[in-house]
């Protein structure tokens, strides 16, 4: 028993060491973040951590959509995981919006979407929502805006 208590401690500490090496956690509460002018109209957007124009590394950003913000059908180079913080977001397949096959999201939720595949979204109610992946962070949509 005193055997495993020490290599659960010699454990613990392995990691705490590890973790203290890797650098000090970022901490960003969407509420009281710095906001700038977003992609679309009406929309802004928060740093996290990274760049979403970097290539190769992690990145995610906070954005904020104003209920009735769409955003037309398009598609990423790389996974794009999406979780919504607060609101309602709609989330659908392919390369017309359609508001009937659109499924609705709400805080906690999360989506990952393959590279390459056609999605759109609005929001239901004002909304934020995270964005990550790893760069760059290229949107391609499926009709000229």
């Amino acid at each position: 028993m005193l055997f495993r208590s020490l290599l659960t401690v010699a454990a613990f500490a392995a990691l705490c060491a590890t973790a203290t090496a890797a650098g000090a956690p970022i901490v960003v509460d969407p509420q009281a973040t710095t906001w700038q002018a977003g992609p679309l109209p009406g929309t802004q957007m928060a740093p996290i951590v990274g760049s979403p124009e970097g290539s190769g590394g992690y990145y995610a950003y906070f954005l904020k959509a104003p209920a009735g913000t769409r955003i037309p059908a398009h598609f990423h180079g790389m996974r794009e995981t999406v979780t919504v913080i607060s609101g309602e977001m709609m989330f659908g397949l392919g390369d017309t919006m359609d508001e009937a096959k659109m499924m609705t999201l709400g805080p906690g939720n999360v989506v990952s979407v393959p590279a390459s595949l056609h999605h759109y979204a609005m929001a239901k109610t004002d909304a934020i929502i995270e964005i990550s992946g790893i760069g760059p962070d290229t949107t391609t949509f499926v009709k000229k805006m």
